[in-house]
């Protein structure tokens, strides 16, 4: 059989995907969805966003059931687990935003019109903004010092830019939460090793700016590999 061939001649295998599809995609918008749809003015977009494995339910109430222990361990102790625990979270969430053997919608997503780039960056930054929302609420039911609540948003950020960098580049969502994680523990140990405290990591504003550039740096990194090969549209 050459490599020309796409099939048996009797069979329109454009059709057969088409149904294929049609049977993946088939259900009805619930409002979440339709509310995604007008934000986004793209009904696919949306049906990406809505079929994110970390923006499923199950995700979502596990994700809540860890800040929320954070939370009563902060209560109980007076050490503000929740800021450490919150960018480790956020990360492992937005490594499973990225799809292949992970999202049952990967291949069918990969076909849209939508660049595969654009349906990445709203997934992330809805991942994003959930566990930033998540955590400050329990921060704040915590009690939390405010620099110790809003210390941790920076460094969230450069850990979600790792997580995402590495599932990108090794099309692994596992890789890319081991990559998240490894690096958060590694940046919280050294920080309480130079410093003495456990919360050097998140209240050191010396490190605001490394934490920004790395960001910058895996977000470069993330762009290289989302990019779309020369000589296809």
């Amino acid at each position: 059989m050459s490599g020309t061939d796409t099939g048996p001649p009797d069979v329109d295998l454009g059709r057969v995907w088409l149904g294929v599809a049609a049977q993946v995609w088939r259900r009805e918008p619930r409002w979440v969805e339709r509310l995604a749809g007008r934000l986004l003015r793209s009904p696919g977009l949306a049906r990406a966003l809505v079929t994110t494995p970390s923006l499923l339910l199950g995700w979502l109430i596990a994700t809540a059931v860890v800040l929320v222990a954070g939370m009563l361990a902060t209560l109980g102790t007076g050490t503000p687990y929740v800021p450490l625990l919150a960018p480790a979270v956020a990360g492992a969430g937005i490594a499973y935003a990225y799809g292949p053997g992970i999202d049952p919608a990967w291949e069918l997503s990969r076909s849209m019109a939508v660049s595969d780039r654009m349906v990445l960056l709203v997934r992330a930054l809805a991942v994003f903004g959930l566990n930033a929302a998540l955590g400050l609420a329990t921060s704040a039911a915590s009690g939390a010092a405010a620099a110790v609540t809003f210390g941790w948003l920076v460094p969230m950020t450069a850990v979600c830019a790792l997580a995402l960098a590495a599932a990108a580049l090794a099309r692994s969502a596992n890789v890319g939460v081991t990559a998240g994680l490894a690096g958060w523990v590694i940046t919280v140990l050294a920080g309480e090793a130079a410093a003495g405290r456990l919360t050097a990591a998140i209240t050191g504003s010396s490190l605001v700016l490394p934490y920004l550039a790395f960001a910058a740096v895996c977000g470069a990194i993330v762009l290289y590999a989302t990019r779309i090969p020369r000589g296809t549209s």
